[in-house]
């Protein structure tokens, strides 16, 4: 008789530096540091790598998800091992972290760059509305769900067109309004404007953090009759009625309820679950790092990039591109033993696409300061920004960012500048 018990081998495994999570901050860090000669471990779940920025053209009917994506495998450098799971639990105070099979990695140092969890289950109805073809809703942010953005928008004759900003940080917090533009466009393009009452509403106090860009922003939406409510946040959806209800927040336990045709939404985030419940997170959940330096505040051997850290910027790929070099810079100092000069400024980049052919290209640092890379007005909407979305970025992501080479445009920013910090 033959026993149906079998033995699960669990595995151990060390490396000189773990990164976990192969996203954009995972795949460019394992490329910098592969050049170094290090043995590095990759520890990511999924089997295909996107380039989210393009999301919104998808949405807009102007990219395809097949250009936004690419094999783990093919992205990942040759040189580093990858192992396709999910880290179940975080042990800092052993340099090991557990996987959801089951098996040890041990490490001598740590990137953490797991990203954003999108939570869909905060809003009631959410999901169910999302599934069904002719609920109406749709959202940019997920691969699973970016092609129906496109369809809805299609399909649009008239009525109510919502599009929402929840009371959560997001990963790109231009990319909500980005797709108000593109289909007010839509509808001037296709004859229809005058059936459609465009409304953004956005849980925070105003249309953008930085005051050039929304007051460009602003002037945008007036002279383009897109009505923007701010301080309303999404809870519920009934895709039966198509109706949608905000919580209004500053005038508690008080709701209004919206009749609509097409609601785009964006689903609050959080980190995920395993940085939440770890004692690497701040009371938030996000991984505690130092601002400047991008390492964690108790364990030194620990950094962290992009959107999962504490770091309080805007979480943008161009924020991602720009921590990669000092996150570099500061881990093989801490390797040598030597002191953390490098600092991160907090800079981030939004492109915020309003049309189909149109860009404002918003570039700023920590402090809300416009830090813009070209001897132009950024404020205004340029033909030629937008090309550099379309063509140029994706270019510089799929060749030169995930290899490791590009570490944002301040280098670039001081050549065009002749070196002098551009005041605006």
């Amino acid at each position: 008789m033959f026993s149906n018990i079998f033995t699960i081998r669990h595995f151990q495994q060390s490396c000189k530096v773990l990164i976990v999570g192969g996203g954009s901050g995972g795949c460019t860090m394992a490329a910098k540091l592969a050049k170094y000669g290090h043995n590095v471990i990759v520890l990511e779940p999924n089997d295909m790598h996107y380039y989210q920025p393009l999301f919104t053209l998808i949405g807009g009917g102007m990219k395809t998800l097949a250009q936004a994506c690419r094999p783990t495998k093919a992205v990942l450098p040759k040189r580093t091992i990858w192992i396709q799971d999910k880290v179940l639990n975080f042990h800092p105070e052993c340099n090991k972290v557990t996987t959801f099979r089951g098996d040890t990695i041990n490490y001598d140092f740590m990137l953490v760059a797991i990203g954003l969890q999108l939570k869909y289950d905060k809003i009631l109805g959410l999901k169910e509305g999302l599934k069904d073809k002719n609920s109406g809703i749709c959202t940019n942010y997920s691969s699973e769900y970016v092609e129906k953005t496109y369809k809805v928008i299609q399909n649009f004759n008239e009525g109510n067109a919502i599009f929402t900003f929840p009371n959560t940080p997001v990963k790109c917090p231009g990319a909500p309004q980005k797709i108000v533009y593109i289909f007010e466009d839509f509808l001037q393009k296709k004859g229809i404007r005058d059936k459609a009452n465009v409304i953004y509403k956005t849980s925070t106090p105003a249309i953008f953090g930085v005051k050039k860009y929304a007051n460009r922003l602003e002037y945008i939406c007036e002279t383009r009759n897109i009505i923007v409510d701010l301080r309303q946040n999404l809870i519920k959806i009934d895709s039966k009625k198509k109706e949608a209800t905000f919580e209004l927040l500053d005038q508690q336990n008080k709701t209004i309820t919206t009749e609509y045709s097409l609601l785009h939404v964006t689903p609050p985030m959080a980190p995920p679950d395993v940085l939440i419940k770890s004692i690497l997170g701040n009371e938030n959940g996000y991984l505690d790092v130092d601002p400047y330096t991008l390492r964690h505040k108790v364990y030194n051997n620990i950094f962290g990039i992009g959107d999962c850290t504490s770091c309080p910027t805007s979480k943008t790929l161009a924020a991602v591109a720009a921590q990669s070099k000092i996150v570099l810079k500061n881990m093989i100092n801490t390797m040598n033993g030597k002191e953390l000069i490098d600092k991160y400024d907090g800079y981030t980049s939004c492109p915020l696409i309003t049309g189909y052919n149109k860009c404002i290209l918003a570039e700023f640092n920590y402090k809300l300061e416009p830090l813009e890379t070209f001897p132009i007005d950024q404020g205004n909407e340029l033909r030629s920004m937008f090309k550099m979305k379309n063509n140029i970025l994706p270019f510089v992501y799929w060749n030169l960012m995930v290899n490791g080479y590009w570490n944002g445009p301040k280098s670039i920013r001081k050549i065009l500048h002749l070196g002098l910090e551009k005041k605006i």
